[in-house]
């Protein structure tokens, strides 16, 4: 079996000597050029399984290897060699195509990993023809629109290098779906996916869940724990709802990112860690930097790819394959036959806007599974908003919005006389509230309390008592 081999572009000998040796000791045959004319005659005489290319050359720019592997070579992963600390740089090579980078003085461990993933990935698309390797897992993103089809398209090619990718979308969009299907059609699929919501994690215990701590670095700190950086170690790390980060933290992250290291509280050393970034926000991350609550440079360092899950008013289309699906996956939850949408029903979520867009068609047809009389779900059973207008409270009590009034004129009729106790009627029209004020409010608990007019810590209280996840 022939060796695979890698080809290295850069002008500084010691450099050239270095990759040598360290890329032979792992039975690789190495090419070492030093301007990009012999980078040319290199891979035009023989195909590599990889390529480290050098951003400054005697006679013009690692660009110009990026762009001719990637039309005559599509299939070989580059390495960009930089500068330390030049993060412009190492963005400008992600997204002129590179796979990923590797910073000067040249870390020998954090070298060996990228090699490895990188020869990885290459050898799956040879081996697949250049197909994602994600299997049927890309079923689990349904809908047959042409922006659908389009996302679809875009993750497996993201999936097939290391570069950061911002996805945006509005809230319910499945965003953390999407990061999750990048990871798993890529070469770390083998790794470990890491979801953190950064707007869930307490301001003063950021540092520590990030990048751990040394027992006794603090009070409390009884023992060493690993951060959510070392646990996604080779694999990927979704960060949901990044714009949540305070600015110190932010700063921290830059670094984390840019040095491919982490330091635990309390720790002498900085570790080293091998993570793919995958972030998401429903904010507007660009207006957040103009205002100056979002560091530019992290900006630009997450955001070099930036993918657009659509909002689902934007792709009608797929709502019947989404509902249709949704119920299935409900009946095997409930062990019952899937619900079937009359059509009313179905023209009823048609015509709806879905301002909490998948997320909320799921709570909505949750509650019509448990509303109806049978299997059949009419219109009425989806109580979908209605936009009727209610005076405001008196006594600087907010007032119920419109989609919550709607929902409580539109609670079942029963009374206790009519065979249901007065303490279920009451907690279906507490529940029928409540659910209506989260799909208004995008599921922000704090606002859903404002609109409901009771304290958060109320609506916590009737959240559990009244079984609502």
């Amino acid at each position: 079996m022939s060796l695979q081999t890698v080809l290295v572009v850069d002008d500084e000998r010691d450099i050239r000597e270095l990759l040598t040796i360290t890329l032979g000791r792992m039975d690789l045959q190495v090419d070492a050029v030093g301007t990009v004319g012999e980078a040319k005659r290199a891979l035009a005489e023989r195909s590599y399984d990889l390529c480290f290319t050098d951003m400054r050359l005697p006679d013009g720019t690692g660009h110009e290897v990026i762009e001719l592997i990637a039309e005559q070579h599509p299939d070989t992963p580059v390495a960009m060699i930089t500068a330390y600390g030049n993060v412009d740089a190492a963005v400008s090579a992600l997204k002129a195509g590179a796979f990923d980078f590797v910073s000067k003085p040249v870390d020998i461990q954090m070298l060996r990993r990228l090699v490895r993933t990188a020869l990885k990935l290459a050898e799956e698309k040879r081996g697949e023809g250049g197909a994602s390797t994600g299997g049927g897992s890309s079923d689990r993103l349904i809908g047959d629109s042409a922006v659908m089809q389009q996302v679809r398209a875009t993750i497996g090619k993201l999936a097939r290098n290391q570069a950061p990718v911002y996805i945006a979308g509005e809230s319910g969009v499945g965003k953390e779906l999407v990061a999750r299907l990048i990871h798993e059609q890529g070469p770390r699929a083998s790794g470990p996916f890491v979801p953190v919501n950064c707007g869930a994690i307490p301001t003063e215990l950021m540092e520590s869940e990030f990048f751990g701590h040394k027992r006794g670095s603090f009070t409390g700190a009884a023992s060493d724990k690993e951060g959510l950086f070392q646990a996604a170690n080779g694999g990927t790390l979704f960060l949901d709802e990044v714009a949540e980060l305070p600015l110190h933290m932010q700063v921290k992250l830059l670094r984390a990112i840019q040095e491919k290291a982490v330091r635990p509280i309390g720790a002498r050393e900085e570790v080293p860690v091998d993570v793919r970034i995958l972030s998401a926000t429903h904010k507007n991350l660009a207006a957040l930097v103009d205002q100056g609550q979002f560091r530019q440079d992290l900006f630009y360092r997450i955001n070099v790819i930036e993918l657009r899950v659509p909002p689902l008013r934007e792709r009608r289309g797929d709502v019947p394959l989404l509902a249709a699906h949704i119920l299935r996956q409900l009946a095997a939850k409930s062990g019952m036959a899937p619900g079937r949408l009359l059509p009313a029903a179905q023209q009823a979520l048609d015509e709806y806007d879905f301002p909490g867009n998948v997320r909320e068609l799921e709570n909505v047809l949750e509650r019509a599974m448990a509303m109806s009389d049978g299997e059949s779900i009419d219109a009425a059973d989806l109580m979908l908003p209605q936009r009727a207008s209610r005076p405001a409270f008196d006594a600087g009590i907010a007032a119920p919005s419109a989609t919550v009034a709607g929902a409580i004129e539109a609670a079942p009729p029963a009374t206790p006389g009519s065979g249901v106790a007065l303490e279920d009627y009451i907690s279906n029209l507490e529940r029928t509230a409540i659910m209506k004020a989260l799909e208004e409010s995008r599921y922000n608990k704090t606002a859903a309390a404002k609109k409901l007019g009771i304290t958060f810590r109320a609506l916590r209280y009737k959240l559990k008592k009244l079984g609502i996840d």
